[in-house]
């Protein structure tokens, strides 16, 4: 009776871990945005974080990549760069209103193509 308990402890303790690993819809995801200094650094973040399911955010200066992780069940990464537009700075995919990135200080207006 007792390796009976034992066993259905152990197979319910390993069925709730399995359950909690598969909530876990975090995503990491890297993107270039562009941008000059710790200004647009700063702006890029911000921006990022704004979108509710971003974890994290960290865009370098000098390669222009943008690291996030994102909770892939509150918003996905089209939703993150769509925010970064919005505030001047264009991404590999999406691009900056004229408006928009006319509105960046002169610093951090970057060559567009």
């Amino acid at each position: 009776m007792k390796n009976i308990v034992v066993v259905i402890l152990f197979t319910f303790f390993g069925l709730s871990v399995s359950a909690q690993e598969n909530k876990n819809k975090n995503a990491k995801y890297t993107t270039e945005v562009n941008g000059n200094c710790e200004q647009c650094q700063k702006r890029i973040q911000k921006a990022a974080y704004s979108v509710p399911g971003v974890k994290s955010a960290s865009w370098n200066i000098e390669t222009h990549q943008l690291s996030v992780v994102i909770n892939e069940e509150k918003c996905s990464i089209t939703d993150v760069k769509k925010a970064i537009a919005k505030v001047g700075h264009d991404t590999d995919s999406l691009k900056s209103t004229k408006e928009d990135y006319d509105k960046l200080h002169s610093c951090c207006q970057y060559e567009r193509l």
